[in-house]
């Protein structure tokens, strides 16, 4: 027969509180994002005060300031007053803010309709027109098959309506791969050589391989006819639709900034890009005792002294009211603590970046000297050992994270490189990225020789410098570099 009865278990949990949830979260954060969300924090949480918005103006924003406060109505709708009259330049200049307010780039899909809208057809293969434009995505090429858009009875119409539009602006668009929008462009452009199209149809891969005679022999032309094709058919463009992308390009702040003054290596965290936070005075002093006017607690009424042996209406400032309603009390309370430890959470993310990047500094010392050759091999745990975190903490301390140095911008994720023999920092001095940097620097200096080197070569090359790696770690690195083999260069 089976029973149950009650049972005292003993085991071991790990939970995260809300607090150490947010701290986890803000530690993640880069600069951009961790803007934001302050500001989402300074919506939430009444507490929680700005005190000083550390933003920089350029000469051009602080010009134009001092010019908004001596034209206040003339930059409105309703101009009012205007000290510069009639100026013709004045009103232009007013114009083409107005226009400009509102712009945005026009998107493939908004022209291509455009272009549909003034073409003599009927409203069902206007229809079907829509439908195989909407279908396309980002480079002009079908996202699902034609035919699915459609049903049978007006599968006809496909084929007409897929040829009106890839003559549209841009040419080639409403097909199924660049392969397919290049034979487009190849028909419809001026003074294409007529062995162009069959190139790109049948021989593009031994074209990009530079086998022109192979190429000659199969199509039974001359070297100089391919050779002509391959001049025309880099005039197309293989992903027309990219032309009308709308994708804005990010912008990185660096989190960091490590320069070299006098031999020494100098650490500067970027904190104007943060903004200084306080706790909010009213609800700092709205639960605080108000001061006794005559100085005595022994009056009656009074409340008992607390924990430092003053009373309530003792230690409060005598403008600051006295809150009875312990709800109130509580949202107070719990606002304020929130706050506090939020700007202790900033405090703490800083802290740590700054250590973090000083154990990261002082182990790349010559990469911030010498530059990226000199990156020697690191990982999360020698860091981690240094500062005195987890290793969780120093990976996520460094994600999306950027340095500023005299080489560049660099994601701290950068210096975290593996040797190319053995395990980490215990293996081979020579990191896997001063390799590549390496490898980079020997094909520079044989560039202008006229004689491509093959890997084995730059193998050879490394290994009269203390480098020894196989030809095929060679290949593989070149390749990360997004370097050509020395058949193709």
């Amino acid at each position: 027969m089976q029973y149950q009865k009650p049972a005292l278990v003993q085991e071991q949990r790990l939970k995260l509180s809300p607090q150490l949830f947010q701290s986890i979260q803000l530690m993640a954060l880069p600069i951009q994002d961790l803007r934001t969300r302050i500001q989402e924090e300074l919506e939430a949480n009444p507490a929680l005060d700005l005190v000083e918005e550390k933003a920089t103006l350029s000469l051009d924003d602080v010009d134009q300031k001092k010019a908004d406060e001596f034209e206040i109505f003339e930059n409105s709708s309703d101009p009012g007053f205007t000290t510069g009259g009639y100026d013709d330049e004045a009103g232009d200049a007013k114009r083409k803010f107005m226009e400009g307010a509102l712009s945005r780039p026009e998107s493939l899909h908004e022209h291509l309709l455009w272009q549909l809208r003034v073409q003599p057809i009927d409203p069902e293969n206007f229809a079907v027109g829509e439908l195989l434009i909407n279908n396309l995505d980002r480079n002009g090429f079908h996202i699902e098959d034609p035919t699915l858009l459609v049903g049978p009875d007006r599968e006809a119409l496909l084929g007409p309506m897929m040829q009106m539009i890839r003559r549209f602006d841009p040419f080639g668009t409403c097909v199924s791969d660049y392969r397919e929008s290049l034979v487009v462009q190849a028909e419809m452009a001026d003074g294409m050589p007529p062995v162009a199209i069959p190139i790109i149809r049948d021989y593009l891969e031994l074209l990009d391989r530079g086998k022109y005679t192979e190429i000659a022999k199969k199509l039974k032309v001359d070297e100089d006819a391919v050779t002509e094709a391959l001049t025309a058919i880099r005039r197309l463009t293989p992903f027309p639709g990219r032309e009308f992308s709308s994708d804005t390009p990010t912008y990185v702040i660096p989190d960091l900034l490590v320069t070299v003054r006098d031999g020494q290596v100098v650490i500067f965290i970027n904190d104007e890009e943060i903004p200084v936070l306080g706790i909010n005075p009213f609800f700092a002093g709205i639960n605080q005792p108000r001061a006794s006017k005559n100085g005595s607690s022994a009056a009656a009424g009074k409340k008992p002294p607390d924990a430092d042996g003053a009373s309530a209406e003792e230690t409060a400032p005598a403008d600051q009211p006295v809150v009875a309603d312990k709800s109130v009390k509580r949202f107070v309370n719990q606002t304020v603590r929130d706050a506090r430890w939020f700007i202790h959470s900033i405090h703490q993310r800083n802290q740590t970046l700054l250590k973090v990047s000083r154990a990261i500094v002082e182990f790349q010392r010559d990469f911030f000297v010498r530059g990226p050759k000199a990156l020697v091999p690191l990982t999360l745990k020698d860091i981690a050992g240094e500062v005195g975190v987890h290793e969780a903490t120093v990976s996520r301390i460094t994600t999306s994270k950027y340095v500023q140095t005299e080489w560049g911008i660099f994601e701290l994720k950068y210096f975290f490189s593996n040797s190319i023999s053995g395990a980490g920092s215990t293996g081979s001095r020579f990191s896997k990225e001063a390799v590549k940097q390496i490898i980079k620097e020997i094909l520079a200096e044989q560039a202008g020789s006229g004689k491509a080197l093959s890997d084995q070569r730059i193998s050879e090359l490394l290994s009269k410098r203390g480098i020894d790696i196989a030809r095929r770690t060679v290949a593989k690195y070149r390749n990360e570099l997004d370097i050509s083999s020395s058949y193709e260069r």
